[in-house]
């Protein structure tokens, strides 16, 4: 066995209604003024209540930034911070979707005023101390309350990315009643995105370990075994729950062992026509898998049984790729979401530039278990149109 490292969060707190330990936590954490980020929506539906009466009765001042939108530009960011440090805050508290915990690590890392937002883009550019951070996600999908990754929308098109430990969370709250009115095409995308993250994580090149194998796993057992549920009955409890820790898990697989190709070619389908990341990652991936297929087989036939229980598997690997691949087309048709990219209105003559901007995405496509040109890029496109 290769030597490897695993960074992951030290406190996670799984069950209903968890949110209302809110307070605890952070008192423990040592905070007296928190900041809660988060989006226009989660305020509208009322999933602060629990959370803030929390704060209250442990006597903890809380102020809400609930200016985040999804695919953050720099600009909330930098909002975020300006209303953190007029309010006082001691403590972060990110509540919400990617976008939501994405903003609240860096705010976190960057309310000492000791770093500009422009200082910290690229691997370990971190050289001031943050705050204690609790991260609650309130979709199942993004993996972000534990991985040591933020993305922010930089141009029209374009998106940059701090990594360092210091994103990393003091405490998680897994709360899986704040997830029970998520519609249901957001639960399929990003049920699917969070099954991504385990695949990519299970198959990388570089980094592959066996804490993410594990993880990986049972990411996959979880989330395969209740998206359907999760979508069609979203009031089933236990498939939110299951769900919800599923995509934590592969959250924790991929931030040690990165994706790949999937997210490669779903980036640029984000960025330039702002189709949902997960949709984008579901769009593309049956036909990475059949791509990567010629080197990745044997790790896809190890993962498929988790993936489809109920089905009989051919012993080759190929085929079984296959089947895996035929496997998430279906189940996304199933789910209710766009298979194709001609359903996105993307013209065909567009598919070119997609293929380029792909290529930017180097640090992602180095992870890929088969290396993958420009003309690759373009024939995935094209069978996925």
């Amino acid at each position: 066995m290769s030597n490897f490292f695993f960074s992951t969060v030290s406190d996670v707190v799984v069950g209903a209604d968890t949110s209302n330990q809110l307070g605890r936590m952070a008192a423990d954490l040592g905070i007296k003024r928190a900041l809660i980020v988060t989006d226009p929506g989660i305020i509208q539906l009322g999933l602060l209540d629990s959370a803030t009466k929390s704060l209250d009765t442990h006597k903890i001042e809380y102020s809400i930034y609930s200016d985040v939108i999804a695919d953050p530009p720099e600009r909330v960011v930098v909002d975020a911070v300006i209303a953190a440090q007029a309010f006082g805050c001691d403590g972060v508290v990110g509540f919400g979707g990617g976008s939501s915990m994405d903003v609240a690590k860096l705010l976190a890392a960057l309310i000492t005023g000791e770093q500009a937002l422009s200082d910290i883009y690229g691997v370990d550019q971190i050289t001031s101390p943050r705050l204690p951070l609790i991260q609650v996600p309130t979709t199942a999908g993004t993996g972000s309350e534990v991985t040591m990754v933020s993305i922010i929308t930089t141009g029209e098109t374009t998106k940059a990315g701090v990594v360092s430990r210091t994103l990393l969370a003091d405490k998680i709250i897994l709360d899986a009643r704040l997830t029970v009115g998520l519609p249901a095409h957001v639960t399929a995308a990003t049920g699917i995105d969070a099954m991504v993250h385990a695949i990519e994580a299970y198959t990388s090149k570089r980094l592959k370990n066996p804490l993410s194998d594990m993880l990986a796993r049972e990411a996959l057992r979880l989330l395969s075994g209740s998206i359907v549920t999760a979508v069609k009955q979203g009031g089933n409890l236990e498939a939110r729950a299951d769900m919800l820790l599923g995509a934590m898990l592969a959250g924790q697989a991929f931030a040690n062992a990165p994706v790949a190709a999937v997210h490669a070619l779903a980036y640029p389908l984000g960025g330039n026509y702002h189709i949902p990341h997960g949709l984008s990652n579901s769009l593309v991936l049956p036909h990475v898998l059949r791509f990567n297929g010629p080197t990745a087989s044997d790790l896809y036939a190890e993962i498929a049984p988790l993936i489809m229980p109920n089905q009989i598997l051919p012993e080759d690997t190929i085929a079984a790729t296959e089947m895996l691949a035929d496997h998430f087309l279906s189940l996304a048709a199933d789910l209710g979401l766009q298979t194709t990219l001609r359903e996105m209105n993307i013209p065909e003559s567009d598919l070119p530039k997609l293929a380029e901007d792909s290529m930017l995405q180097q640090r992602l496509l180095v992870n890929n278990p088969r290396e993958l040109d420009l003309e690759d890029a373009l024939g995935i496109y094209q069978q996925a149109y």
